[in-house]
């Protein structure tokens, strides 16, 4: 195994497999399977193992994306597939389509900056404006690494919210974009709200189901941060954490995360 388009393949038949069975997994789901199947610990590590030998280009020379002038409000636009990120967290992506390829290149070529939004579905090939949600987050790109099948490995630290007010799909999907606004996150309610969270959570360390994170989540202060910490680990489908991303109000979003958290409690 040393092609990295040969463990997308089987991650891809894998994916086409179980769904006859009825069993759903999204495609982040099944490239960490494969890395299992192949004896090594995650994702991350089987992609460096096969790339171990690949060499960034040297001097490449610009491209049309690269020239192309933004307006301070417009950011070059990374979609995703079958996953919703939330600010303050660091975090791999893997890109290939030719658009975005380009986005990224223009973001390398000024100020490293992007924004990224999910699909609403994730089998779009080639996603427009109506193909996106509304509000994604600025982020940064800060390390790259190029792949021998034209993909990229980028690694993303994302910042804010941001509502996409216009969307311009050539050369390169790119969004002007408006601040989110946020409210109520240091009403009383939230912070009461905040520590019911954490007593939930803690619950769930008890029996085996947080580790780390709970120990880590108690430092915070700011219940806005603290409900994105949480839900973007919680077991919930695309939509409801796009939701949960769309909450300005953070009273209500704490609200609607200790409700996900209890279900699934229940569920299990």
């Amino acid at each position: 195994m040393r092609d990295f388009r040969d463990a997308k393949a089987m991650a891809q038949t894998l994916r086409e497999a179980l769904k006859t069975k009825s069993v759903s997994l999204t495609h982040s789901e099944s490239l960490e399977l494969v890395a299992r199947i192949l004896g090594v610990h995650d994702w991350n590590v089987l992609s460096a193992r096969i790339q171990s030998e690949v060499q960034p280009a040297a001097n490449p020379r610009p491209t049309i994306s690269a020239t192309v002038r933004l307006a301070e409000n417009q950011l070059p636009t990374v979609p995703l597939r079958d996953i919703v990120l939330f600010p303050h967290l660091n975090v791999p992506l893997f890109v290939g389509r030719a658009k975005t390829i380009h986005a990224v290149e223009c973001a390398m070529a000024k100020d490293r900056r992007i924004l990224v939004v999910t699909q609403r579905r994730s089998g779009d090939d080639n996603p427009t404006a109506a193909d996106l949600y509304g509000v994604g987050l600025t982020a940064s790109v800060t390390d790259l690494l190029k792949l021998n099948d034209g993909t990229i490995k980028l690694l993303v630290k994302t910042f804010a919210r941001a509502a996409i007010v216009r969307l311009l799909e050539d050369p390169f999907l790119t969004a002007e974009i408006a601040p989110f606004d946020e409210s109520r996150g240091q009403d009383e309610e939230a912070v009461a709200l905040s520590r019911a969270v954490l007593e939930t959570l803690f619950a769930a360390r008890n029996i085996g189901q947080i580790s780390f994170l709970y120990d880590r989540l108690q430092e915070s202060n700011e219940p806005g941060t603290l409900a994105d910490a949480v839900a973007a680990i919680l077991p919930c489908n695309i939509g409801q954490k796009q939701d949960l991303l769309e909450t300005g109000d953070v009273v209500l979003r704490l609200q609607t995360i200790l409700a996900l958290m209890k279900t699934d409690q229940q569920a299990a």
